[in-house]
């Protein structure tokens, strides 16, 4: 009976990060999307938020991100935390931005939208399942 809970938790672990990959993958393929449509790239130009978002968590946190919820303080911490706030900040503005200069059309900024919270969800799941004590 032992032996099947742990084959039930390998199992579920492995489905729930099928299921974050192909999030993921979606909230990817929908930021290509918003390039392709309308051929026009500046959409992607969000995508580099993609990348600058974990950048204070990898170099102030430790690569954990317990640092952010926490209450504790400091200097290099704080400043972690506005730097991940404002990187998140810019990746919504970003499309918005973009449009605002006319230099998207508005399906564009929508799909961008979309696939960035798309992408936020994929990584508090994922947040989420780290914090489980079975992973």
């Amino acid at each position: 009976m032992h032996r099947g809970l742990a084959v039930n938790r390998l199992l579920l672990s492995s489905a729930v990060l099928c299921g974050l990959a192909f999030t993921f993958s979606v909230s990817i393929m929908l930021q290509i999307m918003a390039c392709a449509i309308y051929s026009n790239w500046w959409p992607l130009l969000s995508a580099l938020m993609y990348v600058v978002v974990p950048m204070p968590c990898m170099f102030f946190g430790g690569g954990s991100t317990q640092f952010l919820v926490s209450r504790d303080g400091g200097g290099w911490v704080d400043a972690a935390k506005f730097l991940t706030g404002a990187s998140a900040v810019g990746s919504i503005a970003i499309p918005m931005i973009l449009k605002h200069a006319h230099l998207i059309e508005t399906g564009a900024m929508l799909i961008e939208l979309a696939s960035f919270f798309l992408f936020v969800c994929t990584v508090l799941c994922f947040h989420r399942a780290s914090l489980d004590d079975e992973w």
